[in-house]
């Protein structure tokens, strides 16, 4: 590796340890290596340019429009409608407010594609009503925070959008199909575990509702549903694409949230439509920013120089995985879900594709791995939102979610070397051979 890959990697940890913010982390450590290679003025342009032609992409169209669906469902009285639906289908079970806090979590995840929407609209209501049942409020903080991150697994998922142009053009619509058994392992693996500690703990069960009361339930929730079929079955069906697909759902969730549901006024949309923008905005900027560092990090040969140096420790694709894997899970408890996608993809995917691993296989297994990342210390988004919501502190919930944690490791472990976990929809599809 040359000085140059050692400069931008320097700079770019040590400015991250100051707390600068991590896209001008990114951009100012780019900036700074090619200067090494090349005069200030075209540095500038071309980081300029890289940074341009990174969001200059169609595809990166459909973030903001499944952010704003995304804002409409958390306000639009989904989320009560989800949690009844599945307090009269599992409630009844060991464990169970803990189950629906799961699947609850799970659904409004793949609805809203945000971990933190699902965390802040679920956790709102489960946490208080588990702790007013019994359940001890860190189990159920905890419990909130590691299922709210199945939804970046189950599509619609902004960040395997953003993977698939990382990638540089995997099929968003195979990507969306691969993540649904994935994401429903992840979820099944936490109710598992769920009703075993509710068990050992005592936790008591829910009633069983009569069957007109279920049947009640199940209604309410089906247009909230009908969303996933809606934007999945159009994609496979041909009709239309994934950005198309973005701002028919944002059409759909207006219609629910306004007509069905009128828990929004045409008022507070303005008001929707602007923290969409904003966050849009970061995201774009973080995309942008990535874009010139992954041309620099092409530039300098980095991705081949680690690819060699992990083939020199073993030939086994097993043990490479493994070591991918641990790294990954590093990296996401220091670093958000969105810039580690952005830079390790170009950096993991030649040597995944080199041991034999699909590019579809390997963005669900690093989806999933940085979706630990979401829920672990210290930067953890879902953590913090999950504590701020329970009025809780991270230091008393790692407990009761270490548990938890082994269910999510053992379900990538499950992904991440049975590939057909990921390949068997996309495949069974005719959108991979």
């Amino acid at each position: 590796m040359e000085i140059s890959g050692l400069v931008l990697i320097v700079i770019f940890f040590v400015l991250l340890f100051l707390n600068v913010p991590i896209s001008f982390s990114i951009g100012i450590a780019t900036l700074v290596t090619m200067l090494f290679s090349i005069d200030f003025v075209p540095a500038v342009t071309t980081i300029a340019q890289r940074m341009i032609g990174g969001v200059n992409t169609f595809a990166l169209l459909a973030i903001p429009f499944f952010i704003l669906s995304g804002l409409i469902m958390g306000s639009g009285g989904v989320a009560k409608r989800l949690i009844e639906c599945a307090m009269a289908l599992i409630g009844m079970l060991p464990g169970g407010l803990a189950l629906v806090n799961v699947l609850s979590c799970t659904l409004f995840g793949g609805i809203s594609g945000s971990a933190v929407a699902a965390t802040s609209a679920i956790g709102s209501f489960m946490i208080p009503e588990m702790e007013k049942q019994g359940y001890d409020r860190n189990f159920a903080t905890a419990v909130t925070a590691t299922a709210a991150t199945t939804g970046m697994i189950i599509p619609p998922s902004n960040i395997l959008i953003i993977y698939a142009i990382a990638s540089g053009g995997v099929s968003i619509s195979a990507l969306f199909i691969a993540g649904y058994l994935p994401g429903l392992l992840v979820a099944f693996s936490l109710m598992l575990v769920c009703s075993v500690y509710s068990v050992k703990k005592g936790y008591p069960r829910g009633h069983v509702l009569p069957l007109r009361t279920v049947i009640n339930k199940i209604a309410a929730a089906l247009p909230s549903l009908l969303l996933l079929f809606i934007v999945i079955g159009g994609i496979i069906g041909g009709v239309f694409t994934a950005t198309e697909a973005g701002a028919i759902a944002v059409l759909y969730s207006l219609f629910l949230a306004v007509v069905v549901y009128r828990e929004i006024k045409l008022s507070e949309l303005s008001d929707l439509v602007l923290r969409a923008g904003g966050i849009t905005a970061i995201v774009m900027f973080l995309i942008a920013a990535s874009s010139a560092m992954s041309w620099i990090l092409s530039y300098e040969n980095i991705p081949q120089i680690i690819s060699e140096f992990l083939l020199t420790i073993s030939e086994n694709p097993l043990i490479i995985l493994l070591i991918i894997n641990l790294t990954l899970i590093l990296v996401g408890a220091f670093m958000d879900m969105t810039p580690a996608v952005l830079i390790f993809t170009p950096i993991f995917l030649p040597v995944a594709e080199s041991i034999g691993m699909s590019p579809i296989h390997f963005g669900i297994m690093l989806v999933l791995n940085l979706s630990i990342g979401l829920c672990s210390p210290p930067v953890g988004a879902v953590l913090f939102v999950s504590c701020s919501v329970a009025k809780t502190s991270i230091e008393k919930i790692i407990r009761p979610m270490l548990p938890l944690y082994l269910a999510m490791f053992v379900a990538l472990m499950l992904v991440t070397y049975i590939p057909e976990i990921t390949e068997f929809l996309p495949r069974y599809f005719g959108l991979i051979k």
